[in-house]
This record gives structure tokens, C-alpha cells and sequence, in this order.
């Protein structure tokens, strides 16, 4: 497509001076044009568009092209130029072929001679590649113009080579004008898309055009002609379509100007390319080579290229984005080679971390002692930037440094633990060399990374590593492995664990952490000698927390702590557990401790802090990286915070989810199946219900977990029972789990079966949940004791007997003030406050600045009105102290009071002790 003979408009006022600089030719009189511009601008095609236009008009036009291969070609431009003049003799051709200095100037006489008979044009484009020789030749050309129907119209880039550019004019005195073409404006920009594409473009497509293109006319006429022929049309959704056109384009200038430079000057760019923003000129040049710094008109030659410019602190590349081209014109050595001497260069020039790292990444190995803890430290900044991608990237490459074997051994610890998020089968692998590796890791190293392979959950690979590993084990390594292995269990019903070498049994009193957590765990398991699990527990928390303390033996001695009652020192150990963990960037464990923990605050009745906890479990370890075996226990809690948050709708839609194929393999799985058969419960769909609380009981009965403290499936599945008609099967599961619970000993477990053989009961009911309540109350249970309450409280009120019911009710009203407004709980506690009948106008009416209050505010105020202490509201809200007394002040602001005794009135007589505060 031409546009007033261009490929592109928007330089009429330049066609319009060339126009004019021709007519003058015509009529006799010389002139002298130069045209500068960046590469791209539109020099070649304005000097062409003169040339022809010249010839139409019947001048005489002689055209040559600087290149920077000729710029030592003595007379290589004049030789372009004369060759095609008629009349020009062989001496003088012989003489501008002869490689010696020549003192006259050959040919010169000769065209101005012929000039006299026919105007001559002489167009030479890229004039800073001029030869010394052509150079001189033009200077007294130019002199002798006067009189002579002889112009010159060149281009240069603006820069000079040897001593003339094509941003000045020759000297001499004959008139002269100079073209300077500038980069397109936004306007000229929609010119040329609308003529290109065949349509206006979008305002936002035509910005993004102009600032991606950088307004050069040559590389935005080019890209959008591809552009256009792929039949896109110039919208703002094909932006990122227009960007890979042009990225794609300006990497073809850049290897084509490449093409053109010295070999001083090709390792100075591909320098720039590596690392020009990093290094100061002077360690630039070294990099690139001994003769950069002294070869002359190097800033020049880059300069005129376009593929470089000169700042204030040196050289920089005009486009960063054609660095990949540049580099990719090199081969895979010499990138590496060209990149290891630039992190030499940047660490001894105190370059940041991550900047010598991004060398680092592309070089061949440097075998220098610095180049791990660098790569090490940015690998630590990349996890707290939230980046493992990069963190995985840097600790895979100091692998390839020469290590010997216990630095080897504890980068791959490092590395596997936080490859679960991207690649957590590599993770494995990893792992497990670490194991079988004998004496290539140090003991301490292959029990360490067994501890993080079986924490994650890769149990079918990693127990048999261990088991491999046992009969060359030593001493506390081999305790270690035997109580790592005892922590674990074959996921698949097969005889798998018969191929693998003998385990050491655990003794009934184990000293070493690992083994004193699996002993714990068998006894909590079978729900047999509560205070030996209990104390067992607590001894696999003996090691200081540290980078040898394991984790799996505290993760499982904290769930155990939370199934014999001690939630405190649960709370403690996993608090602390977290933050060891999070030290280590051992995400995948991180994920654990907070589901845990949120079990935890579940138990205790802190829906809101269960429901932070099971977010931050997501966020430490997004879902879909969770080992197939763990998912199903975080999607379970999930559940189950969202049936007591009030979003059945939510809970539904998760326990329908699909799940991994591996899934069910894993011990979780019964977790998941018992909130599945509790939404289907309260769904009413209650033989549903009961096949999936008996198949999650089949599954923890066929992995030897009796206990009814890990999930209470039989008095869940005898409601259901009960539900269905069939009261049989309801009192034989509900006195089972009694029995069991007893045996167990937490009073929590024992309450939580009282409960539920509460509510299958008929003539005993209200005896049995009376028990229920006193078994709760000192527990840390809370939940449990709120569940009891509501249902004693429904038992004396179906009775006939509020009298009874209305303290149990008031009881219940610090539970909804730490549950919002829309749970289960709050919900099931204002129909029992309505069926009590308590008026809320039996005081004086809603205190007119309650409504002020935040949620929080009147969360905490209702709580200090009960009565209440700090401490106490602290732990119920899971807050500091110092949060609830800010929270306080200001609801005594807004409500004008003084204290706890005028809020504690307040209350009583706006409410009567109902439960619209709450």
C-alpha cells in the first residue's frame, strides 16, 4: 500500500521540502538535503520516494549505500555512485579500485562535467558509514557546487562515525536543509491504522499502538500489516496479539543490525542485552572484551545501528524487548559463558542478590563458594514475596554448583519443601533419593527429609524408602525412622507392607520423639490409657523447636493433645508448631497445623477463628496442591464451618464436589464422609445420612481407629437411625459409643456420646441430657455444651416447663454473642428466647446508640454486660486484651456510659436478657 507514494502518511511536510529541494534541481541550482532519523523513521523510503520522483522529471540520478561492512572501504560509496554514470573512464575507475592513497579525486571532475548537460542527483543513504576516502571526496564536492546543477540528498542516523552524520549538513555554500524525522504522534498513529487496517482503530488500540511501537513508522507499518492479514481487527482485546507482532519485529531489526556491526561491537550489545542496566560502562566493556573500551567510534556505530543509545551513566539498549532476540542469536555455551562472566562481574560490584541471581540462573556452574548462599538468599526472598516459582528456579540451580554431600542433601530438603506447590511429585523424588542415598547423606538429613515426605502425605513411596533405609540405619537415626514409619499407615487395602524389610517394633515407653508421637497415636487410635497418650504426646515435644526438630511427630502429638481434652496446650504447641514451620517455608505442613487448628477452634465453639483458620490453610497451601490424602480432612472442615456459619447452600455445593481419584485411599476420607452424611442429615435426607456415617465408621474401624473422640460417627448414625424409625440400631450405636468414650476417659468424648444418646432416648431424655450438660460443662468443648443446652433447654420447654428452660436459655446467650447472627447456633437460640416468650419491651427499649456500635463492639459489650472479664472475652473472641478494652472504650463512647455496671443495667433493661443484642 503506498500513501502519497510512502508505505505510510504522516511525512507530507517532509515530501513537501523534498518536492521543492527537486524543482530547484531542475531549474540549475544546487542544494544540499541531509534526513536523520532512528532506524525505522523512514529514510530509505523518503530518499527512494526523491529518486523517483527525480527521474520522472527527467534529472540524472546516481544512488549508493553506506554500510557499516565499507566503512574502511577506501572510496566504497564514490565507486556506487560513478559506476553507473555514463562517460566515466577506467582510469578513473582503476583509480578508486586501487587499495594505496590517492591524492587527487577520482571522478569527481568528470560528473560535474557531465552535470552540465543533464542535472544530477546524488542520494546516498547511512553517510555515518562513510569511508575517510568518500568522506573527503563529498567535502570538496560540496565546495565546488556553486554554479553546478549538482544536489546531494543523504540520511544518516544522526550520529557520526568518522566525523560526518546525517543530522548536519556538509559544509560548503550552497543552501542547506535538514530533515529531522520524528517519531509519530498519536494522531499519525490513527492515520496509519485506519489506512492500514481499512478502519478507525479503538482510542485504546491506538494508544497502546503508539506507546508499544514507540510512534516508529516502519516497524507499526509492518506489524500492521501482518496484523491485518491475519484478519484481527484494530480492537482493544487484540492488543496483546499487536504486541507480539511488533516485539517479533524489532527482534528481526535487532539480528539484522547485528548482522552490520563489528565483533567489538556484537559483545558489547549482547553485554547491554545481559546485563546493561546492572554494570557501570567500564565493567561493561570488560565484559565484553579487551578491545571494547578502545575501539574507536564504538558509541557511534551502536548509536546509528538503533539497537543502542548513550545515557548519563553510558550505554542502555534503545528496546529492552529485543534482548531475547539478541541473545538468542548466540549458542547455548556462549549464553551460559556470557552470563557466569557477568555474575562474577555483579558480585564483586555489590550488585543486589536478585540481580546477580537472574545471571546466576542462565550460567554454567562457577564453582565459586558465593554462589549458593546468593542464590539461596533470593530464593528466601522470592517465598516471602509470595514468588516459589523463582524460589524453586534458584535453589535448582545451586544444585548444579560442586557440593559435597550434606550441603547437596540439605539444598534438596529445602528445595522439596516448597516444589509442592508447583511440582510436588518431583517434591517426592526428591525426597526419597535423600533416603535411599546411605551413606551419601548424613544421618540427620535422611531423617529429616522423611519426616517432610510423610508429612506431605507421599506415604506408598516414602515408607518404603524408610523401610529400605532401616537396616543401615544407626542408633537414634534408626529410632527416628522405625517412629517416622510407626506414624504412617499403607493407604490401600493390599499386602504391601509385607514385601517391605522388618520394622523395629515400638517399645510400650518410647524416649525418642518420633516413636513416643506413634505410640501416643496407636493408644488414641484405639481410644485406650488416656494419661500414657497423654504423656507420650507431649514427649514428642521434647527437641527445642528447630531446624532438626521433625514435624510430623508434633503435628500428631498436638491432634492427640486436642483429643484428651488439653486444648490450651494444643493451642500452644500448634502456634508454635506454625511459626517453626512457616521459618522453614515448609508449606505443605504449614497447611496441616492450621486445619488442625481449626478443628481446634471449632471444638471450643470460635466459629469465626475456625473459619480464619481453614482460609489460611487455603492460602498456605492452595487446595488444589493439598496431597490427595489431606484434601478431603480441610474440604470436611470446610463443611462443617459453613453448616455452622448458617450456609447450608455453601456446604451443600462443597460436599458434592468432585474429589481426587486417590482421595479415598487416604485415612482423611472418613473425615469427608462424615460431613457428607451430616449436611445429608441435616438436608433430612436421613438413610443417606446413615450409610455415610456407617461407611465412614467402616473406614476408621478397618485402620483400627475405635475411639469416638476422632469423629463421632456412631451417635451421628443413631439420630439418623432414630430419624428413620429404626430405635433399635440407634440405642445399640448410642450405649457403644458411651462405652467406648468411657474407656477413652476425655469427659468432652464422653459428654459429646451422653449428648447423643440424649437425643435417641425417650423416657430418659431429659436425664440423659441433664448428664450430658454436667459432663460439658468444665470441658473446653464448648460447642458440644452448646449443643447439650439447646437440647435440654427444647426438652423442658416441650415438657411444659419453662421455668427450667429459661436459665439454660440465658446460659446460651454468651455463645451467640461470639457466633454472627446468621449461625446455626444464634438461629436456634432466638426460637428458643420466642417459644420462652421473653418480651424485648419488657425494659425500657433498644438503648437509641446501639445501633452505632459495630459488630464487634456490640460482640464484646453484650459479653462484659454478662459479666464477663477481659481475659475471658480474649479467649471467646480469639483477640488480644488490648483489642477488647479498645472495643470497649468505644462502645462506652457511643453508648455515654461509664462502665461494666451501667452496661451490665443497660442490657438487662433493654433486652430482659433476650437475644436481639446478641
Amino acid at each position: 500500500m503506498q500513501l502519497n507514494g510512502l508505505p505510510f502518511p504522516g511525512r507530507e511536510r517532509e515530501q513537501a521540502v523534498l518536492t521543492s529541494f527537486i524543482t530547484e534541481l531542475a531549474a540549475g541550482r544546487p542544494a544540499v538535503v541531509t534526513v536523520s532519523g532512528s532506524p525505522g523513521s523512514g529514510r530509505g523510503p523518503l530518499l527512494r520516494w526523491t529518486a523517483r520522483l527525480a527521474e520522472e522529471r527527467g534529472l540524472r540520478t546516481l544512488t549508493a549505500r553506506a554500510t557499516p561492512g565499507e566503512s574502511e572501504l577506501r572510496y566504497g560509496v564514490v565507486q556506487q555512485l560513478l559506476t553507473t554514470l555514463d562517460g566515466i573512464s577506467d582510469r578513473t575507475l582503476a583509480a578508486l579500485a586501487e587499495p594505496g592513497p590517492h591524492s587527487g579525486l577520482p571522478g569527481l571532475a568528470e560528473l560535474l562535467r557531465s552535470a552540465h548537460h543533464r542535472p544530477t542527483l546524488l542520494v546516498v543513504e547511512g553517510v555515518e558509514w562513510l569511508d575517510p576516502a568518500s568522506r573527503r571526496w563529498f567535502d570538496a564536492l560540496v565546495r565546488r557546487l556553486p554554479g553546478k546543477p549538482v544536489a546531494l540528498l543523504s540520511s544518516g542516523s544522526g550520529v557520526s562515525h568518522h566525523g560526518w552524520c546525517g543530522g548536519s549538513a556538509l559544509p560548503g555554500p550552497v543552501p542547506t536543509r535538514q530533515l529531522a524525522l520524528s517519531a509519530f504522534t498519536v494522531r499519525e498513529v490513527a492515520t496509519l491504522i485506519a489506512a492500514v487496517c481499512g478502519r478507525p482503530g479503538e482510542e485504546a488500540f491506538t494508544g497502546a499502538a503508539c506507546e508499544i511501537g514507540a510512534g516508529n513508522p516502519m516497524v507499526l507499518h509492518e506489524a500492521l500489516g501482518q496484523f491485518t492479514a491475519r484478519g484481527l481487527e484494530p480492537v482493544a482485546g487484540r492488543i496483546p496479539e499487536l504486541r507480539a507482532l511488533i516485539d517479533a519485529i524489532r527482534g528481526e531489526y535487532a539480528v539484522r543490525a547485528l548482522s552490520g556491526l563489528s565483533d567489538t561491537a556484537v559483545a558489547v550489545v549482547r553485554a547491554l542485552a545481559v546485563c546493561g542496566e546492572l554494570l557501570q560502562l567500564p565493567l561493561l566493556y570488560a565484559l565484553a572484551g579487551p578491545h571494547a573500551a578502545s575501539e574507536p567510534g564504538l558509541g557511534a556505530a551502536l548509536e546509528a545501528s538503533g539497537l543502542a543509545t548513550t545515557s548519563g551513566t553510558g550505554l542502555r539498549l534503545c528496546c529492552p524487548e529485543v534482548r531475547n532476540w539478541i541473545l538468542e542469536d548466540m549458542s547455548g555455551d556462549e549464553r551460559a559463558e556470557l552470563h557466569a562472566r557477568a555474575a562474577e562481574l555483579a558480585h564483586r560490584a555489590a550488585v543486589p542478590d536478585e540481580d546477580v541471581a537472574r545471571l546466576l540462573l542462565a550460567a554454567r556452574p562457577l564453582g565459586e563458594p558465593w554462589v549458593v548462599p546468593v542464590l539461596r538468599r533470593t530464593a528466601t526472598a522470592a517465598l516471602r514475596a509470595a514468588r516459589p516459582g523463582h524460589a524453586i528456579a534458584c535453589l535448582s540451580r545451586a544444585l548444579q554448583e560442586p557440593l559435597d554431600l550434606d550441603g547437596r542433601a540439605q539444598l534438596g530438603l529445602e528445595l522439596a519443601a516448597i516444589e509442592v506447590l508447583g511440582a510436588p511429585e518431583a517434591s517426592d523424588r526428591r525426597l526419597t533419593e535423600i533416603i535411599r542415598s546411605g551413606t551419601g547423606a548424613s544421618a540427620r538429613d535422611r531423617v529429616r527429609a522423611a519426616d517432610l515426605g510423610l508429612t506431605r502425605g507421599g506415604v506408598e513411596t516414602l515408607r518404603s524408602a524408610v523401610a529400605s533405609a532401616l537396616p543401615t540405619a544407626r542408633d537414634g537415626e534408626r529410632e527416628a525412622l522405625a517412629g517416622l514409619f510407626r506414624l504412617t499407615e499403607p493407604c490401600r487395602d493390599d499386602d504391601a507392607d509385607l514385601l517391605l524389610p522388618e520394622i523395629p517394633a515400638l517399645p510400650a515407653r518410647p524416649t525418642d520423639p518420633a516413636q513416643a508421637a506413634a505410640r501416643a497415636r496407636q493408644l488414641a487410635f484405639l481410644g485406650e490409657d488416656l494419661p500414657t497418650a497423654r504423656a507420650l504426646a507431649r514427649r514428642a515435644f521434647t527437641d527445642e523447636p528447630g531446624t532438626d526438630a521433625l514435624i510430623l511427630p508434633r503435628l500428631t502429638a498436638g491432634r492427640i493433645l486436642l483429643l484428651t481434652d488439653d486444648l490450651d496446650e494444643a493451642e500452644a504447641r500448634l502456634d508454635a508448631l506454625h511459626l517453626d514451620l512457616r521459618r522453614r517455608h515448609a508449606r505443605a505442613a504449614a497447611g496441616l497445623v492450621l486445619a488442625i487448628r481449626g478443628e481446634l477452634n471449632l471444638r471450643r465453639g470460635r466459629l469465626d477463628a475456625a473459619e480464619r483458620d481453614t482460609a489460611a490453610a487455603g492460602r498456605a497451601l492452595p487446595h488444589a496442591h493439598w496431597h490427595p490424602y489431606h484434601a478431603p480432612y480441610l474440604t470436611a472442615l470446610r463443611i462443617t464451618v459453613a453448616l455452622d456459619g448458617g450456609h447450608a447452600d455453601q456446604a451443600r455445593e462443597l460436599a458434592a464436589a468432585p474429589v481426587p481419584a486417590e482421595a479415598p485411599d487416604g485415612a482423611s476420607f472418613a473425615h469427608l464422609l462424615f460431613a457428607r452424611a451430616t449436611v445429608a442429615f441435616r438436608d433430612g435426607r436421613h438413610a443417606e445420612a446413615v450409610e455415610l456415617f456407617l461407611g465412614c465408621g467402616r473406614r476408621l474401624l478397618r485402620r483400627g481407629r475405635a475411639n469416638p473422640a476422632l469423629i463421632p460417627w456412631r451417635s451421628m448414625a443413631a439420630a439418623a437411625c432414630h430419624a428413620l424409625g429404626d430405635h433399635e440400631e440407634a440405642q445399640r450405636l448410642s450405649q457403644e459409643e458411651i462405652a467406648l468414650a468411657r474407656r477413652w476417659g476425655a469427659p468432652s468424648t464422653l459428654g459429646q456420646a451422653q449428648l447423643g444418646a440424649g437425643r435417641v432416648a425417650h423416657e430418659t431424655r431429659d436425664h440423659r441430657l441433664r448428664e450430658a450438660v454436667q459432663t460439658l460443662r468444665p470441658t473446653p468443648a464448648r460447642l458440644a455444651y452448646a449443643n447439650a443446652l439447646i437440647d435440654l433447654a427444647t426438652t423442658e420447654l416441650d415438657a411444659g416447663n419453662p421455668q427450667a428452660a429459661a436459665p439454660l436459655v440465658a446460659e446460651l446467650f454468651t455463645f451467640t454473642t461470639t457466633h454472627r447472627p446468621s449461625s446455626r447456633l444464634t438461629a436456634r437460640v432466638r426460637a428458643l428466647a420466642e417459644r420462652l416468650g421473653q418480651p424485648a419491651a419488657s425494659g425500657l427499649g433498644p438503648h437509641p446508640a446501639w445501633a452505632t456500635l459495630t459488630e464487634p463492639e456490640r460482640r464484646t459489650a453484650t459479653l462484659a454486660g454478662l459479666g464477663h472479664g477481659n481475659r475471658e472475652i480474649a479467649e471467646m473472641l480469639s483477640v488480644t486484651r488490648r483489642t477488647v478494652e479498645l472495643r470497649l472504650s468505644g462502645a462506652y463512647r457511643k453508648l455515654r456510659i461509664a462502665g461494666r455496671a451501667e452496661l451490665h443495667a443497660l442490657l438487662r433493661a433493654t433486652e430482659g436478657y433476650g437475644t436481639d443484642v446478641a
